[in-house]
C-alpha cells in the first residue's frame, strides 16, 4: 500500500471520535423542513424526469426523441438509485414519517431486492467497511482489488469481467447475497439457495416486465425503439453507479483490514477505519446530487444516516478533523480516482504480496 497508517494516542483518538461525534450532533440537530423539501422536490424530478423520458421513447422513431428519451429515462433511473433509493434505505429521511420514503419498506427500480440491499449493504459494508471475510462489497466476490486477497488463476480474466460486471452491475447487486461461493463450495445446500432465490426471482421478473415488456408493448408500433431506450437507459444506469462506487472504495489511498481489527471496536477506532477505507470525489452541485451525494462518501461511511443533503456542508468540517490528528482524508478528480481504480484492476489481476504496511497500525500507540 503506499499510504502509511495513521498513529493515535489514546488521548488523541478519543479526542478525534469526540470531534465526530459533536460534528453528527450539530448536524442531526439541524436536520428538519430544509432537508425534507430538498427530497420531495429530487423525487418530484426524478418523476417527471422518468415521465418526459418514457414518452419521447414513444416516439422513438426519430432519433433525436430517441436520444433524449433515453438519456432523460437514465438520469431518473440514476436519480432514483442513488439519491433516493439509496439514501432512503440508510433511514436518512425516517424522521419525517413518511411511508413513501420509509427506510424499512421503500423498494427501489432496479434487480436486486431492498431488503438484501439492507442487508449486505447497509449492514455488513457499513459494519465492517474493507474489512477481509466480512464486507463482501471487496471485491463483490469476483474481483481482486488489493494484495491482501489471495490470488487465483480466475483473476488473470479480471479486466474482463469488471467491464462485463459494470454493464450488468445491479444484477451484481441482485445476487450478491445468495453468496452463490457457498453454495459450489458445498457449504450451502441447494434447498437453502432455492429459498433465498425465490424473492430475487421475484424481483428480477418484475424488473423485466416492466421494462422490457410492458412499457414496449404499451408502445405498440414503437415496441423496438423503447424496448431498446430502456435497455440503454439500464446499462448507462450501471456504469454510472459502478464508477462512482468503485471511485469511492478502491483508489490508490484505500486500506483494507484484517478481522482482527474490528476485535473490541470502539467508535473511534470505527471512525477510523471509515476515513481510511473511503474516497471522495470533488465537482459542482450537479455531480453530488447525480452521484447521490456519494461524491462524499468519506461523510457517508462517518454518518451514513444523515441526509446526504447535509454532506457539501460538513466535508471541510471532517477534512478539518482530520488534518488536526493528521489522518489522511482522500478527495480527487473523478479522472484521477478512476485512473487508479483501473490501476488496481490491471495490478491486482496478476500475483502480487501485501504492502508492507501491517492494518494493525491504525491501533492506538503508547
Amino acid at each position: 500500500m503506499s499510504a502509511s497508517y495513521p498513529q493515535l494516542s489514546p488521548e488523541q483518538l478519543r479526542g478525534f471520535g469526540a470531534e465526530l461525534d459533536a460534528l453528527r450532533a450539530r448536524t442531526q440537530a439541524q436536520v428538519g423542513r430544509e432537508d425534507a423539501r430538498y427530497i420531495r422536490r429530487v423525487i418530484a424530478v426524478q418523476r417527471y424526469a422518468e415521465a418526459i423520458g418514457r414518452g419521447l421513447l414513444f416516439l422513438g422513431l426519430f432519433p433525436p426523441f430517441w436520444l433524449l428519451g433515453t438519456l432523460l429515462l437514465a438520469v431518473s433511473k440514476i436519480l432514483e438509485n442513488m439519491e433516493i433509493g439509496h439514501n432512503i434505505m440508510h433511514g436518512q429521511y425516517d424522521w419525517m414519517r413518511d411511508p413513501h420514503i420509509d427506510g424499512k419498506t421503500y423498494e427501489w427500480d432496479i434487480a436486486g431486492t431492498s431488503d438484501n440491499w439492507r442487508k449486505t449493504h447497509n449492514f455488513k459494508h457499513h459494519t465492517y467497511t474493507n474489512v477481509r471475510g466480512m464486507d463482501d462489497d471487496i471485491g463483490y466476490g469476483l474481483l481482486r482489488l488489493f494484495p491482501e486477497q489471495r490470488w487465483r488463476p480466475f483473476y488473470l480474466a479480471q479486466p474482463l469481467v469488471a467491464i462485463v460486471f459494470a454493464l450488468l452491475f445491479e444484477w451484481g447487486v441482485a445476487i450478491q447475497d445468495l453468496e452463490l461461493g457457498r453454495y459450489f463450495s458445498g457449504r450451502k445446500t441447494g434447498q437453502q439457495l432455492a429459498r433465498e432465490w425465490r424473492p430475487v426471482a421475484r424481483k428480477m421478473r418484475k424488473q423485466i416486465l416492466k421494462d422490457y415488456v410492458l412499457f414496449p408493448l404499451l408502445a405498440g408500433p414503437f415496441f423496438l425503439p423503447v424496448l431498446a431506450g430502456n435497455f440503454v437507459a439500464n446499462i448507462l444506469r450501471n456504469l454510472w453507479t459502478y464508477l462512482i462506487i468503485f471511485c469511492g472504495h478502491f483508489t490508490a489511498q484505500v486500506h483494507i483490514f484484517p478481522r482482527s481489527s474490528v476485535e473490541n471496536e470502539s467508535r473511534p477506532h470505527w471512525y477510523l477505519r471509515q476515513v481510511l477505507g473511503s474516497s471522495n470525489l470533488k465537482g459542482g452541485r450537479l455531480f453530488h446530487l447525480m452521484s447521490g451525494n456519494l461524491s462524499h462518501q468519506i461523510e457517508h461511511h462517518l454518518y451514513p444516516d444523515l441526509p446526504s443533503y447535509r454532506y457539501a456542508r460538513i466535508a471541510p468540517e471532517v477534512q478539518a478533523i482530520c488534518a488536526r490528528y493528521q489522518v489522511p482524508y482522500n478527495s480527487g478528480r473523478l479522472s484521477i480516482q478512476f485512473g487508479q481504480v483501473i490501476w488496481r484492476i490491471l495490478r491486482h489481476a496478476l500475483p502480487s504480496r501485501p504492502g508492507s504496511a501491517s492494518p494493525q497500525a491504525i491501533a492506538t500507540t503508547g
